[in-house]
């Protein structure tokens, strides 16, 4: 049920940006409220984290894996980031 409701959200949000694409103070406003909604995600994540007394006495073992899942997404974030930016967004005049 949650996943159907993630879905319609998802849908939802596409509707109202393609209503709203051609205002820029809305995309604007838009863009800061992403911004500010990752670093609360990120905060409570963070606390999570923190509260869950298994994962920090593991730390050190899950670390250096976490880092190099963490690498590795970043990494292949970077990587198709620059493939869909040539294959989409790319102008044939930019070099």
């Amino acid at each position: 049920m949650t996943s159907y409701i993630v879905i319609a959200l998802f849908g939802l949000g596409i509707g109202f940006g393609r209503l709203f694409r051609e205002k820029k103070k809305t995309r604007k406003n838009v863009d800061l409220a992403v911004t500010w909604s990752v670093y609360l995600l990120l905060f409570l994540l963070g606390i999570s984290v923190g509260i869950n007394k298994e994962i920090i006495n593991n730390f050190s073992l899950i670390g250096y894996k976490a880092l190099w899942l963490t690498l590795g997404a970043v990494l292949g974030s970077v990587l198709l980031a620059k493939v869909v930016y040539q294959l989409f967004f790319k102008t044939h005049n930019q070099k």
